[in-house]
């Protein structure tokens, strides 16, 4: 990112003005990076892991060419998302498919590619094992359950339901194979989630006792936190943040953990969790035959990806407000963190990077909407110079979840295009359109 900022910045100014504003910029060359560093993580830590790329957190298909190019595999929830998977080149043996309460066609779809299917319910587990029986064929599943420290999450089963679903895995054996265990879990704790892992492979124990001897997988999900900031620049910031900061005296509650650990540091302090006197969870693991799958989104995406904004109107009100309200060519409905009722933190960079001036020009940053909340950022960013029309402004790393997963064509507005980079650092990069 710092190479193509630095050396690179006019190609990028030049795609954004031909190719309309915002566009999003996808870099499928660090996303393959952030592969190889977590299955290097879970190889450190002793543990057995298969890559699932959640695949909602970003629709970008360049992203699929490269979890298929790597062999890893893709955690789908539609029937959309598994077709797409499997166009990128995804085999279905390597295809998760989670969600609740999925419908008979998605069903169909995993059962004729061999897909593993996480189910929810012992309806939907009768569901799935007659689309089998109809197509003659066995059906690999987890049953995904309710953890003890969040039993009132609505995904999963709790525990007489997994009981029986079970037994029915058995009396089913023909159409259905029990493979093991998985959970949602909301948050970002890792100490929690290996709590989850751990009662998971109970679980598994339990399954092979009754007659389940394939039972030995379990899918911990995502959950693994993204560093955006300094840990220590992300605590004073806690500290001090007030209405104040923010257009309108806006009051958030919830931020997402900008300066959190990083993935390694997690799959870390996962698997080297205690889960007894004498032993990790990956040990345990280890001693009990258990291979786990890990559902990274935000992990695999982490600066992967970024947006850019042409500027459209500059509203200078530091004369009674104290700050300027800088209008861009989109709206908020491409930076997601609005629909958590959040505000996204880290800074946008200004281009083209003229000499700063000698006083900080305090702006928040708008949507070009008609509705009053259509602010892509709330909090009054302190930008280096004043802000102008025709400038330009980056986004960093909104792969992860942010530049699509809320988009909407409101106004009749197109949705942004996706440009795919390779190169930039040693080579000139090479550009082209993401297409599905």
């Amino acid at each position: 990112m710092s190479a193509l900022l630095d050396r690179h910045s006019v190609l990028l100014e030049s795609l954004l003005e031909g190719l309309g504003s915002p566009l999003h910029v996808v870099l499928p060359e660090v996303f393959e990076q952030n592969v190889l560093a977590l299955r290097d993580a879970f190889a450190a830590a002793g543990a057995d892991a298969d890559i699932l790329f959640a695949k909602k957190a970003n629709k970008a298909n360049c992203y699929m060419r490269a979890a298929a190019e790597l062999g890893i595999g893709v955690d789908v929830a539609s029937a959309a998302e598994l077709v797409n998977a499997l166009a990128g080149g995804i085999p279905g043996r390597r295809i998760g498919i989670s969600g609740p309460e999925k419908d008979d066609g998605l069903h169909a779809l995993a059962v004729q590619h061999g897909c593993l299917v996480a189910v929810d319910s012992l309806s939907e587990l009768r569901r799935l094992a007659a689309t089998a029986e109809r197509a003659r064929a066995t059906v690999r599943v987890l049953l995904r359950t309710r953890v003890s420290s969040q039993p009132r999450s609505r995904f999963g089963m709790a525990a007489e339901e997994r009981h029986a679903a079970t037994a029915l895995c058995g009396e089913l054996a023909g159409a259905v194979s029990l493979h093991g265990f998985s959970f949602h879990l909301a948050g970002y704790s890792t100490a929690e989630r290996a709590v989850a892992a751990n009662e998971m492979i109970d679980h598994c124990a339990d399954a092979r006792r009754h007659g389940s001897s394939s039972a030995r997988l379990v899918d911990i999900g995502g959950g693994l936190p993204v560093r955006y900031v300094d840990p220590q620049r992300w605590s004073e910031f806690l500290a001090q943040n007030e209405p104040t900061q923010y257009h309108a005296n806006k009051e958030f509650k919830d931020f997402y953990p900008y300066g959190g650990k990083s993935p390694g540091q997690a799959v870390r302090d996962l698997m080297g969790h205690p889960v007894d006197d004498r032993e990790t969870l990956a040990q345990r693991a280890t001693r009990d035959g258990i291979r786990f799958i890990v559902e990274p989104g935000r992990a695999l995406l982490d600066q992967a990806g970024f947006t850019l904004y042409r500027v459209e109107q500059v509203d200078d009100r530091r004369g009674t407000d104290g700050y300027a309200i800088v209008t861009v060519a989109g709206s908020s409905f491409s930076l997601s963190e609005q629909w958590f009722d959040s505000d996204y933190l880290p800074d946008p960079i200004l281009l083209p990077p003229h000499q700063a001036a000698e006083e900080l020009f305090p702006s928040c940053v708008a949507g070009s909407t008609c509705l009053e909340n259509d602010l892509l950022t709330w909090r009054k960013i302190a930008f280096p110079r004043p802000v102008r029309r025709g400038d330009h402004l980056v986004y960093l790393n909104t792969a992860g979840y942010q530049m699509d997963s809320n988009e909407s064509p409101f106004h009749d507005a197109p949705l942004p295009l996706k440009v795919v980079l390779r190169g930039g650092d040693k080579n000139p990069p090479r550009w082209r359109l993401d297409r599905l």
